[in-house]
């Protein structure tokens, strides 16, 4: 059946919210789905493409590639994710209020209200507002008593390293489950050192990891558990808002997370003893006025942040339903494409969708992840390898153990397979459609493609170049029994 679609109303004197407006009865209709959702905010995915004139129209509607001759598919960079944006009168109505108050940060009306709301949303007993989740993450490494050593997956962005680096915590990579991505749980035991005092799990694309499992090792071997939660805002695991589990978990409110404060994140628990503490930690260690109680840092979000995230709370149904559309939109567009798998979703559960992830079978596909990016990035498709290549591969982890990888071979090789596609409230249909066209074309000519590529200069492999000079190794920390051997082994 072909559905009659009316003009977009593109007046660009019109407030954002009125336009996207007059289209959130015909979605409803088109979609019943989310339109009992949509129905309850201002913002209509359609809609959102006229603000977004780079990502709605392609230049060409031709099946060339750019890396074979032809023009770019899209006129503008598209990103993985450009911030998700709720309703703009509202927020500028909040900005007014903080600029009459003058009261700018040190937990202003915006961050205490924030902090309830998504403490009610989580079913946690404590939130505690955060610059940004790198520091929440160092903050709670010091607030739960990590020291030593503490395992950690490799296959995640470097901040969940570097975190504990910072803190003069050896970070100890485990590899992961193939399937899900998280870390293995079957892997940590024999990471386990007697200087390891916890494990550090990541919710990697939203996908709770497997806590029970954690939980029972650190159980037997009296380990403190905090998670990752960066990616998985609003998902549940086992039927549970994630937010609970463990000593701790960090959330991430930075500008490309489909919730986002514009910067930000927070610390969830439901103890009270690691509450306290996160709260003073954040707060340089004060206790009211002159009055320092423990040792602290700046780690505290400002109202204008906290501003931001009331407002796209408010949105955050409108913001599930338009990833989910664009998940589903993928999905339709490459399934039986060879050698492409995208990463499976429990629909038990509820996810974010904030990202498209696949994998890239290079022998089904006739070329690899690498090739497939840079066909994307010649469209001006600005795809990600993440977690390419592995923190173990990154500064300073890869001068300390240069054979860590030889632990890791599930991490290694998702990180030569994973690519991350554009989602989120600025990429409609139509750019996901071409998006898809190009990935198909790109396999189906695959040998035209590796041949133009050859021409190139190879791409950045993570590893140090031949005859790089060595970077400043500077403390060498101890590790697992099993690596070192490794090491001593291969002439580490």
């Amino acid at each position: 059946m072909t559905v009659k679609r009316r003009k977009l109303h593109t007046d660009p004197t019109a407030p954002v919210h009125d336009r996207h407006r007059r289209t959130v009865g015909e979605v409803a209709v088109r979609n019943p789905a989310v339109g009992r959702d949509r129905r309850r905010t201002s913002i209509d995915p359609e809609a959102l493409a006229v603000d977004n004139p780079g990502v709605e129209v392609p230049v060409h509607a031709s099946p060339s590639l750019a890396l074979l001759g032809g023009s770019p598919a899209f006129a503008a960079d598209l990103h993985v994710g450009k911030p998700n944006i709720g309703d703009r009168k509202r927020l500028m109505a909040r900005f007014e209020g903080i600029l009459e108050r003058r009261w700018f940060t040190n937990d202003g009306v915006c961050v205490k209200e924030l902090e309830r709301k998504i403490a009610d949303l989580l079913g946690v007993r404590y939130c505690i507002a955060m610059c940004n989740a790198t520091v929440a993450l160092e903050i709670v490494t010091r607030a739960v008593g990590m020291r030593g050593e503490v395992i950690v997956p490799s296959f995640t962005f470097v901040a969940t390293a570097h975190a504990l680096e910072w803190q003069d915590v050896t970070p100890v990579f485990c590899d992961v489950d193939p399937r899900t991505h998280t870390i293995d749980p079957s892997k940590i035991e024999r990471m386990i050192t007697p200087r390891t005092t916890g494990i550090v799990g990541v919710h990697l694309w939203g996908q709770g990891c497997d806590v029970d499992a954690i939980g029972e090792i650190a159980r037997r071997h009296r380990l403190r558990v905090v998670y990752d939660a960066a990616h998985a805002f609003a998902c549940t695991h086992r039927g549970r808002p994630i937010g609970g589990f463990g000593d701790a978990e960090v959330f991430s409110f930075h500008a490309t997370k489909f919730f986002n404060a514009a910067e930000g994140g927070c610390v969830t628990t439901n103890d009270p003893a690691i509450a306290k503490k996160v709260a003073l930690m954040r707060n340089f260690g004060f206790a009211g006025y002159d009055n320092v109680v423990h040792l602290g840092t700046n780690g505290k979000m400002d109202e204008f942040s906290a501003a931001v995230g009331l407002t796209n709370l408010e949105s955050l149904d409108e913001f599930l339903a338009v990833n989910r559309r664009n998940y589903e939109r993928y999905a339709s567009g490459l399934a039986g494409c060879p050698g492409l798998r995208l990463y499976e979703f429990d629909r038990r559960e509820r996810f974010n969708y904030q990202y498209v992830v696949l994998e890239v079978n290079p022998v089904r596909a006739g070329i690899t992840r690498d090739e497939l990016l840079a066909v994307l990035h010649s469209e001006r498709v600005l795809a990600r390898r993440y977690f390419f290549p592995g923190c173990h591969r990154m500064e300073p982890y890869r001068s300390y153990f240069p054979n860590a990888g030889l632990l890791l071979p599930q991490t290694e090789r998702l990180s030569e397979r994973v690519l991350v596609l554009p989602t989120g409230t600025a990429v409609d249909v139509r750019a996901i459609d071409r998006i898809c066209g190009l990935l198909r074309t790109a396999i189906a000519r695959n040998a035209e493609v590796r041949e133009a590529l050859a021409r190139e200069v190879p791409a950045d492999d993570g590893r140090p170049a031949k005859g790089e000079p060595a970077p400043p190794r500077g403390r060498r920390p101890s590790r697992p029994a099993e690596i070192a051997r490794l090491r001593t082994r291969n002439g580490g």
